[in-house]
């Protein structure tokens, strides 16, 4: 199982996911929940103790990473994100094909998904600068060779989010998953490449302005 860590920003911090988390993350999930359309988000607290067990259920089998977003300037919790669907290409191949096999230290290839903001934390640069930390982390730390990152195909604000990163669209897997409106939801698919990341990075961090346009 990959190491835990803090990945701090100037913006954000993104600590690893614990109870100690369930009744901050629920006050900002009951935000203005009509934000959530296409996005599921826990709704109560019984939701998000459900929602908190099953992630660090699946982080204990090596499979995410679950995160808190804390918003620095009010040091108060914001939402969520993961690093998921870890893959580790490294050691014997697991048979039969499919079996989950024993798992590594170091992730092969990552996806970032259940990123959920609070209605006012929307806008604000948390979620771009959550994925700019996100990415340092798989891209520099584990070196790993694909990041994914997926929408719903109805979702036009999280498909220019994720398009404004610098990811390329792979595209549309049709009746991939189970929508947060309980219809039957075709998939956005997104990517970026190791080989992709250095420019991908620097267009970030201009965006963020840790760096001077030239």
């Amino acid at each position: 199982m990959p190491a835990l860590v803090t990945l701090s920003g100037r913006l954000v911090r993104l600590e690893p996911l614990s109870p100690a988390a369930i009744d901050d993350l629920v006050a900002a999930a009951s935000e203005d929940r009509s934000t959530y359309a296409f996005t599921r988000v826990p709704n109560g607290r019984d939701e998000m103790v459900s929602y908190v067990e099953a992630a660090l259920a699946e982080q204990a089998g090596g499979r995410t990473m679950p995160f808190a977003i804390r918003w620095l300037h009010t040091d108060r919790l914001i939402g969520a994100t993961r690093l998921m669907n870890l893959e580790y290409w490294q050691g014997p191949m697991p048979w039969p094909p499919g079996t989950l096999g024993a798992v590594g230290e170091i992730p092969s290839v990552a996806d970032i998904g259940y990123t959920w903001l609070g209605a006012s934390a929307q806008g604000t640069g948390a979620n771009r600068e959550s994925k700019f930390l996100l990415l340092s982390h798989a891209f520099e730390n584990w070196n790993v060779h694909r990041i994914t990152l997926k929408a719903d195909v109805r979702n036009a604000k999280s498909r220019a989010a994720i398009e404004a990163l610098g990811a390329h669209f792979d595209g549309v897997r049709r009746a991939e998953s189970r929508g947060a409106d309980d219809t039957v939801r075709d998939t956005a698919f997104y990517s970026i490449l190791n080989s992709e990341w250095p420019a991908v990075r620097e267009r970030l961090a201009r965006r963020l302005g840790l760096v001077e346009a030239a």
